[in-house]
């Protein structure tokens, strides 16, 4: 993750030099060599993918021109509001390298998962959740990805229950998925406040450029709304499909993901069908790139 780009670009190289810093430990050199199961404990994840999309961001920033608005997929959205200048990088580092451990910890408390149901309706997800928290335990669509991919997220006998449903009804697929705990769901309500209690003593700003929230879909322009959404996010769903289509009534005619894989480019392709998706992770895709 993002090794091409600090030995490609002194931008880059500065990022990371940052972050290992600010971190007081070296996440470059876990993000670039691993071991891959320590990089992908949340709250090792969570700061290297933040210090990779700044990195790429910082590289082509001059080449993207004029940002009408910016979103984030989860913890995307952190990037997007630096990006967006809402959050210095050293803050938003530090952020969500507590909210990796936030999360996890909440986990602990009480252990949960996720699964991705494929190929129903939204709608109908959604009523599979009702029926599993009546009869078995917590069940939530935690991530809208796009119409006919919901993630839920809950206890494990929740989602196992709404997974059994959604196979009765015919989903085309149900993949369970490995995570640390249930995400975007009640069960991360420790973490909720840990979160807003760091976030209340931290420096916001009005954003330079509208971010367009997950748990709204809407875009944020004020320094108290990021605050207040970023906190409300860790236990809402993500409205992915819904801000993709708002960025697209907005005027959005174009979009870049920056950062480490080309998941959003896939989703985009489903969610705004026409319009230019691109995918900017190392410097192979700079080089390929045309802007």
């Amino acid at each position: 993750m993002g090794q091409s780009l600090a030995t490609d670009y002194p931008e880059a190289e500065r990022v990371f030099e940052e972050a290992d810093e600010i971190l007081d430990f070296k996440i470059s050199q876990l993000a670039w060599t691993g071991p891959e199961e320590e990089l992908l404990l949340t709250k090792n994840v969570q700061p290297a993918i933040l210090a990779h999309s700044v990195a790429m961001y910082r590289i082509v920033r001059d080449r993207l021109g004029e940002v009408a608005m910016a979103a984030g997929h989860s913890l995307g959205e952190f990037s997007a509001h630096v990006a967006a200048g809402t959050l210095e990088f050293d803050v938003a580092l530090r952020t969500v390298r507590l909210r990796g451990e936030l999360m996890y910890a909440a986990g602990l408390t009480r252990p949960g998962t996720m699964a991705a149901v494929i190929g129903l309706p939204d709608g109908d997800v959604e009523a599979l959740c009702v029926r599993a928290n009546q009869e078995a335990g917590t069940c939530v669509p935690a991530n809208f990805n796009f119409e006919g991919q919901v993630v839920i997220s809950g206890d494990v006998a929740g989602v196992k229950r709404a997974m059994e449903f959604a196979e009765e009804v015919g989903a085309r697929r149900v993949v369970p998925l490995t995570v640390s705990g249930a995400f975007h769901s009640p069960l991360m309500g420790p973490a909720e406040e840990g979160l807003r209690n760091w976030l209340d003593e931290v420096n916001f700003r009005d954003p330079m450029f509208p971010v367009i929230a997950n748990t709204t879909a809407e875009p944020v322009s004020t320094a108290e709304e990021a605050r207040r959404l970023l906190v409300r996010q860790l236990t809402a769903p993500v409205r992915w499909a819904d801000s993709v289509r708002r960025m697209v009534a907005l005027g959005a005619d174009r979009f870049v993901e920056l950062g480490p894989g080309s998941v959003l480019r896939g989703l985009n392709r489903r969610n705004a069908k026409g319009f230019r998706c691109e995918s900017l992770g190392e410097s192979s895709d700079i080089e390929a790139w045309e802007d």
